[in-house]
């Protein structure tokens, strides 16, 4: 049997992108979190670049970056396809892959930063939010029909931002405004329970991490 390892943070979307691939394809693997305040000397071995979660340790040999993992795994495991075989609908991955990626920075700061920063990003969110709306109008899936690889990446906008929403008394998605992409993510929720950590313990981690910076101020 190969031998399998993921390092990676609970509470961390990336990580579950991972965990996600492994479980579709049944591979058995051994779970290790680790600590961002105090990072592990196997962490810090296996991704000397960037020092981060997730990584995947395949007898062996250590590969980073969430999607570049979904992607070894697809293509290593046996198992259910996680990328489409057509090379058109695997452009079309890349392309929504890229596009989550590049909107992760203007998430972030329209909710956590201040001022004419945050306005900035609220507006690139905006954006964002109407591209998925009408995306999502009349589709369950991203590409093609059946849940794969970007329906995996999107957990970030489908779980966390909600939650980091509540937390910071930040509200950007609306059903007046966004009534599709409210109906997806609720649906998606729902059914991929099994994949997703626990809201209310998502809630209460960040909350008490946003308590903490605000008293070491």
């Amino acid at each position: 049997m190969a031998d399998v390892k993921l390092l990676g943070l609970w509470y961390s979307p990336f990580s579950k992108r991972v965990e996600w691939a492994l479980k579709i394809k049944g591979v058995e693997y051994e779970y290790i979190e680790d600590d961002l305040q105090n990072k592990s000397l196997l962490l810090l071995q296996s991704n000397p670049i960037h020092k981060k979660v997730p990584v995947l340790i395949h007898n062996g040999k250590s590969i980073c970056e969430s999607s570049v993992i979904v992607e070894y795994i697809d293509e290593t495991f046996e198992g259910p396809s996680i990328l489409p075989k057509d090379p058109y609908d695997r452009a079309l991955v890349r392309f929504w892959d890229k596009f989550f990626e590049d909107k992760g920075p203007s998430m972030m700061k329209s909710l956590f930063l201040k001022g004419e920063e945050q306005e900035k990003a609220k507006e690139e969110v905006y954006e964002m939010l109407k591209i998925l709306d009408n995306e999502l109008k009349d589709k369950k899936f991203f590409v093609g029909d059946k849940f794969g690889f970007v329906d995996i990446v999107a957990n970030a906008v489908a779980l966390w931002f909600g939650v980091f929403e509540e937390v910071t008394g930040v509200v950007l998605v609306t059903k007046e405004k966004f009534p599709n992409f409210c109906v997806w993510r609720d649906e998606y929720y729902i059914q991929n329970k099994e994949y997703l950590p626990p809201r209310d313990e998502l809630f209460a981690h960040y909350q008490a991490y946003i308590q903490r910076v605000a008293a070491s101020k």
